[in-house]
């Protein structure tokens, strides 16, 4: 009875198991008609590019101007009023080429003012050397007044000493000479001190009566400079490229007026990414391209800052310049980061990032689909970029954009 029960109960597992798998297919096939198809895409209208192994040469790119090395900007010295406008914007100059006359009569009465100072003060010093050298003078001779009559002095004691010896002339007398004596060696040697100090003294007064005179000497000097860059100069050889007031204009000092460049001597100041910038290094090779000629140079300076997502990298012209060469003109430019020596590359795809994992669409082997696979970018180039991981040597991937499918796991081409 017990293997009459059992049998029943183990058909109807089996039949419950199958009608489960026919369910599980049923569905597949079901689902299968609601998913998805593979989209087409045209060959020709993508770009494809092949997995390379070799020598990679890392370069970063980015626009800029070129604009000179030495420029002059000329300021306003004092405030006045612009007069006249000599030399054009656009004229060739030399450090002498007067480009605009300014007026202020304040500044002509101020050096005039600063003029008779410095004469009050140098004839001030003069009398006061005369009248202390007059004084000096009279003190020289009250010194060789009492050195005369200390020697007599002297002379008429030793005298006397030797009569006292003699017994022909009393003591008393020989000690009222000796005292005589004495008291005009003491007075010669007082003045003769006094007269030393004098001196230093004398000294003293007509440095300090000097430094007046080259204290206004000074500041006529300054008054002179700030009435002749009344005529304002362009202090440099070059071009005169802009004027920056018109005629009439009130200015202040300080005011930029003009501004001259040289024309001969440019660099070029390129915009680079941030993100493309912190391998840049001092003297690294660069490449700038004027539209009208490539010109070798060479990375000198690197802006410590960025500004909008970009730093500024200024690059010395080391060949001539092209005809057309000009300040501001828009420019190219290509610095030579370092040559990668055996590495696996491909050109950039369009959504490739430095350092950084990506999806590609690979080309299979007859080249009819692509499928969908991440990939793993390492250092890049202006036009390349290494692969550490996903692709391998003559892998073929689509570089344009795929961002539009990236919804599907393949693509059908055509």
């Amino acid at each position: 009875m017990d293997i009459q029960r059992a049998r029943p109960i183990r058909i109807r597992r089996i039949a419950y198991g199958i009608g489960a798998a026919i369910v599980i297919a049923l569905a597949t096939v079901v689902l299968s008609f609601f998913e998805s198809p593979a989209p087409t895409v045209e060959k020709e209208n993508l770009w494809i590019g092949k997995v390379e192994r070799g020598p990679l040469l890392r370069q970063v790119r980015g626009n800029g101007t070129l604009v000179p090395v030495e420029v002059n900007w000329i300021p306003a010295v004092t405030d006045a009023r612009v007069a006249r406008i000599v030399t054009q914007a656009g004229s060739a100059v030399q450090p002498d080429t007067v480009i605009m006359e300014l007026a202020e009569p304040a500044q002509v009465q101020r050096e005039l003012d600063a003029k008779f100072q410095l004469v009050a003060a140098e004839a001030d010093y003069a009398s006061l050397h005369s009248r202390l050298e007059g004084q000096h003078l009279e003190q020289e001779a009250v010194a060789a007044r009492l050195k005369a009559e200390f020697e007599q002095a002297k002379l008429r004691a030793d005298a006397d000493a030797d009569l006292a010896r003699l017994a022909i002339l009393p003591e008393l007398t020989r000690r009222l000479s000796r005292n005589a004596s004495d008291e005009l060696e003491n007075r010669y040697k007082l003045e003769t001190q006094r007269l030393r100090f004098n001196r230093d003294a004398i000294r003293t007064q007509l440095a300090a009566q000097k430094a007046r005179v080259d204290q206004y000497r000074a500041q006529y000097a300054l008054q002179q400079d700030q009435l002749a860059s009344l005529r304002v100069r362009a202090g440099i050889a070059g071009v005169l490229q802009r004027i920056d007031v018109e005629v009439g204009q009130k200015v202040v000092s300080g005011t930029i007026l003009a501004k001259v460049v040289q024309p001969a001597r440019l660099k070029a100041e390129l915009r680079i990414a941030e993100t493309q910038a912190r391998d840049i290094l001092h003297n690294q090779r660069a490449v700038i391209d004027t539209r009208n000629g490539l010109v070798e140079g060479h990375v000198m300076r690197i802006d410590p800052a960025a500004q909008n997502g970009t730093v500024t990298v200024d690059v010395a012209l080391d060949g001539a310049l092209p005809k057309g060469a000009r300040p501001d003109l828009t420019v190219d430019g290509t610095i030579v980061l370092e040559q990668l020596r055996d590495v696996l590359f491909v050109q950039r795809p369009s959504q490739s990032v430095e350092a950084q994992s990506g999806t590609v669409f690979r080309l299979d082997a007859a080249q009819k689909t692509a499928k969908s696979i991440r990939v793993k970018f390492g250092r890049s180039s202006v036009t390349a970029i290494e692969i550490i991981a996903g692709l391998k040597q003559g892998d073929r991937i689509i570089l344009s954009d795929t961002s539009q499918w990236n919804d599907y796991e393949r693509i059908r081409l055509e």
